[in-house]
């Protein structure tokens, strides 16, 4: 059974490839008219095409008019002096005619009862201008009607046969049969040519008509087209299409809405029914009042519903727009209607996972806060540890047993101490001795002061990373106006030990008192990680000719770069665009969160981390691109 939206189309559509006209109602005197003629013609014939119905249509009505026009001139011819073979040729033509009428009753094509009547009418015409006594009747105007009717009923080829024999016999046959003077051949000639004129006219006029014929024809074939593949879609369709007027009478639907319907109000639905009638549930038609009435006020309308009527609950997503005609008029409106049920689901477990990827967001932010204080605290601890050892060895290497040694030699002198300092030769070096060891114990304490010192700036750097991450509710830590340069050196001070063992050459190219306001320890910490790097980077590259530079200079009037270039191992191209992602490392026991977090501690700071190097073996430079002021924005 064709769904709602093709029986519609199909009422109001276009039927078939039909002329303009066919098919359509004809009120009064045409209808009844064209029924006349049609009960004249046989089954096949009445539902014959357009073109083709059109031409019986006329063909019974020429016959019927000649066959009453043959009836009266036979009627007429005996009480005339005209002679009596005329009547012979009025009752073939009848004949002939009826045989037409009676062909088109039982035939199936209007082809051979049209060459019947064109046969006649040319046969009877040439006939009559023969026998009569008059020979200017043979250029009567009835033989107009050979060309005009032969084109249209059989086309302008064959039309053209009969045009000619007509043009023949009026401009040629007629004169020699009579054998009148000039004026009959000028009158015969010019009835001659204008036969042969009417053919062309009208095989003009039949050539217009085609072109027309064949431009509509496409038309309606692409407009047939565009409706079957527009029927075609709301027909396939799972969404609700249909359209109503501006009364809410349903015009078209498709069999979405209609299978819907059935399951909210219980019955069929059809074009000119009220979509909501009385039986609808109230809420459902109050509803639909209140958004028909706004979309007729000239507004879209959207919104979404969940009739609890249907089988399956489903959230539909229903959208209606007004249809404006030529004059902004609103003369109904489009209802379209998607099922959103699944989107709705996705939606809700999207919500929930949202919540669960929260939590585990939650928790690897916290397992990532702990792995930076580790390694941050690694970092520093590396330095205590430097620290702490150059103490033992210092403190293992003190001359303080010496003094213990020169107190009890004194001591075992005790009762003639004044005659040992003087008459004994270790006596008499005692006091040079002690004066020796006092100068080495100060510059020993020197020594583990400084070294004390360093290591109280490496235990203060692990509280205020501790500290950092404690209070990491906060966006940063604080900020502080301090001389660049001091701090690089603080930096590198804790590196220095190990950076002497190693044999790497440090160069520094910056001048002293450049200050910046910046968070200390966050920028403390790059640097650190950045030395470390450095140092790793050229011990792995076996260099003897070990050089680490760090530069600072100023980029613009508010930012300076501090870089930190190394001639080691190098970082390939490949490697470069993931240096800074957290886990990625080229080092066998690294564990590549350094320079992700150095970067995040950066962008903090509003500073920008980078690295820039040629490849592997040709050394890496890191840079650190910061605001002075420290109130840049990120933008």
């Amino acid at each position: 059974m064709p769904s709602m939206s093709t029986r519609v189309a199909r009422a109001q559509g276009v039927r078939g490839l039909e002329p303009l006209g066919q098919g359509l109602a004809r009120p009064g005197v045409t209808a009844r008219l064209l029924a006349v003629l049609d009960n004249f013609l046989s089954e096949p014939m009445r539902h014959a095409p357009g073109e083709e119905l059109g031409r019986a249509r006329v063909l019974v009505g020429a016959n019927v008019v000649l066959l009453l026009c043959n009836v009266l001139f036979l009627l007429y011819v005996p009480r005339t002096a005209f002679p009596l073979t005329l009547t012979g040729v009025g009752a073939v033509c009848a004949v002939g005619f009826v045989a037409s009428l009676v062909l088109l009753r039982r035939g199936r094509s209007s082809r051979l009862p049209g060459m019947v009547l064109c046969a006649m009418l040319t046969g009877g015409f040439a006939a009559a201008g023969l026998r009569m006594p008059d020979p200017h009747v043979g250029t009567h105007a009835i033989c107009m009607l050979i060309p005009i009717l032969s084109v249209y009923l059989l086309g302008p080829r064959t039309g053209f046969v009969f045009a000619a024999m007509g043009a023949l016999g009026v401009g040629l046959v007629l004169p020699l049969w009579h054998g009148v003077g000039t004026g009959l051949w000028a009158r015969a000639f010019f009835a001659a040519l204008f036969i042969l004129g009417a053919w062309a006219l009208s095989w003009l006029i039949l050539a217009a008509r085609d072109q027309a014929n064949l431009a509509l024809v496409r038309a309606l074939r692409s407009l047939r087209e565009n409706e079957s593949k527009l029927t075609s879609l709301l027909d396939n369709t799972e969404d609700i299409v249909c359209s109503v007027d501006a009364d809410g009478r349903l015009i078209a639907a498709n069999p979405a809405l209609e299978e819907m319907y059935r399951e909210l109000i219980g019955a069929e639905l059809a074009p000119g029914d009220f979509l909501f009638p009385e039986r609808a549930p109230e809420r459902l038609r109050r509803r639909w009042q209140e958004a028909s009435a706004q979309v007729l006020a000239g507004k879209r309308v959207r919104f979404e519903a969940s009739p609890s009527r249907l089988k399956r609950p489903r959230v539909l997503d229903i959208s209606l727009n007004p249809v404006f005609d030529v004059a902004g008029r609103v003369v109904g409106m489009t209802v379209f209607g998607r099922d959103i049920t699944d989107r709705k689901e996705a939606e809700a477990r999207l919500g929930e996972m949202h919540r669960s990827l929260l939590d585990v967001s939650r928790q690897a932010g916290m397992a990532e806060m702990a792995t930076g204080v580790l390694h941050n605290v690694g970092n520093a601890l590396n330095s205590v540890n430097v620290s702490v050892n150059l103490l033992s060895e210092r403190l293992h290497q003190s001359r303080v047993p010496g003094l213990k040694k020169a107190m009890d030699l004194m001591a075992s002198h005790g009762a003639d101490l004044g005659a040992f300092l003087t008459a004994d030769g270790r006596g008499r070096q005692l006091p040079s001795y002690l004066q020796a060891l006092a100068s080495q114990l100060i510059g020993e304490r020197e020594e583990l002061l400084d070294e004390v010192r360093t290591l109280q700036k490496s235990v203060e750097h692990i509280k205020s990373v501790v500290s950092m991450q404690q209070e990491h509710a906060r966006f940063s830590g604080v900020v502080e106006r301090l001389e660049l340069t001091a701090l690089l050196d603080d930096a590198l001070r804790l590196q220095a030990v190990s950076f002497e063992r190693l044999g790497i050459q440090v160069k520094r190219e910056y001048t002293e008192g450049m200050l910046v306001k910046v968070d200390r320890h966050k920028l403390l910490q790059i640097l650190l990680n950045l030395l470390s790097n450095a140092r790793q980077a050229l011990v792995e590259s076996g260099r003897a000719d070990k050089q680490l530079i760090i530069r600072v200079e100023r980029m613009a009037a508010e930012r300076l770069r501090i870089a930190v270039q190394d001639n080691g191992v190098g970082i390939s191209p490949e490697d470069a665009p993931r240096l800074f992602t957290q886990g990625f490392t080229t080092k066998k026991d690294g564990h590549g969160f350094g320079l992700h977090i150095s970067a995040l501690a950066a962008a903090e700071m509003d500073a920008f981390l980078s690295c820039t190097s040629e490849g592997r073996g040709q050394g890496a430079t890191f840079t650190i691109d910061l605001p002075i002021s420290g109130e840049e924005s990120r933008a």
